[in-house]
């Protein structure tokens, strides 16, 4: 599998929401450098964990629209909106941000990803 096909194959996933699937995507020593609308976040290997713990206690179901994806030696940049919907109202698909995130892989997992997001 390409890293292209491996990048596309983990946001198709439920990773994000669901922290045992994520955990197969994810290096040890994997780090995630986040511009937010909050400010700069800086994210390890368990706080990326935690963030979808989180995650999946707010949201029952999590999909992932790629517009453009491009790789590139051992990196792959993609560009997504992120769409969930809430357990109060589960037939209600929502709108969770924009994201455009560059990821390099190294030993078949995602580690280092830098990463830049807009709420709509």
């Amino acid at each position: 599998m390409s890293i292209k096909e491996f990048v596309q194959k983990f946001y198709k996933s439920d990773a994000l929401i669901d922290s045992e699937i994520l955990k197969t995507y994810l290096h040890p020593d994997v780090m995630l450098e986040w511009n937010s609308s909050k400010g700069f976040i800086q994210m390890d290997y368990d706080s990326i964990i935690e963030m979808a713990n989180d995650l999946s206690r707010a949201y029952v179901r999590s999909k992932v629209r790629i517009s453009h994806i491009i790789s590139e030696d051992d990196l792959v940049s993609v560009r997504y909106s992120h769409f969930v919907k809430t357990i109060e109202n589960p037939r209600e698909e929502m709108l969770l941000a924009h994201f455009a995130t560059i990821w390099q892989i190294k030993d078949d997992k995602l580690y280092r990803g830098y990463q830049m997001s807009q709420f709509s």
